[in-house]
């Protein structure tokens, strides 16, 4: 089966450093194939056996042995992939100002604080964010963000053209 993992708080604003070709690494000690990372901030794209639980488990021991610390892991098919891009709610934004956050339990918006003019919508395993004035001036916060991961809509869908090249 063909996945997508996206790590938390890697290489971010100077934490969790983590070269690609290291995470590549791991993937291949996880017992992985046909992987490829994309952008210098935890996205890689693999084949394996296993269900996501047991993908995610494999790849976040050996992260944690790697870093000293727990690595936020959010594994999703190439099929889950798909439906979450195609079920993007704002559609007619620019890419760049729509966020996906990845969650590890049913979204919801616990915590929230900050909130301006942004418009969120709750999907299926994420939480969909448009960030009207750009995601760099939003102040907003919400307790997914800090256990989930965030991607803007574009790296969603640049990791589902790859997820599904390799699945053929």
């Amino acid at each position: 089966m063909q996945y997508v993992a996206v790590l938390r708080a890697v290489n971010v604003g100077g934490t969790g450093k983590l070269p690609m070709k290291d995470l590549k690494t791991l993937c291949v000690d996880a017992g992985f194939h046909d992987i490829e990372t994309y952008i210098a901030s935890g996205n890689v794209v693999f084949g394996a056996d296993g269900s996501d639980t047991e993908v995610r488990q494999a790849l976040e021991i050996r992260l944690e042995a790697y870093a000293g610390k727990p690595v936020g892991v959010l594994v999703r098919s190439a099929t889950d992939m798909r439906s979450l891009l195609e079920a993007n709610p704002y559609a007619n934004a620019p890419g760049n100002q729509v966020g996906v956050v990845f969650c590890e339990a049913a979204p919801d918006l616990a915590g929230m604080k900050g909130r301006a003019d942004e418009d969120i919508t709750l999907g299926d395993g994420v939480i969909y964010i448009w960030f009207r004035n750009g995601m760099g001036r939003s102040r907003l916060k919400l307790e997914a963000m800090t256990t989930g991961t965030m991607r803007n809509i574009n790296t969603v869908a640049k990791l589902v053209e790859m997820v599904e090249a390799k699945a053929g």
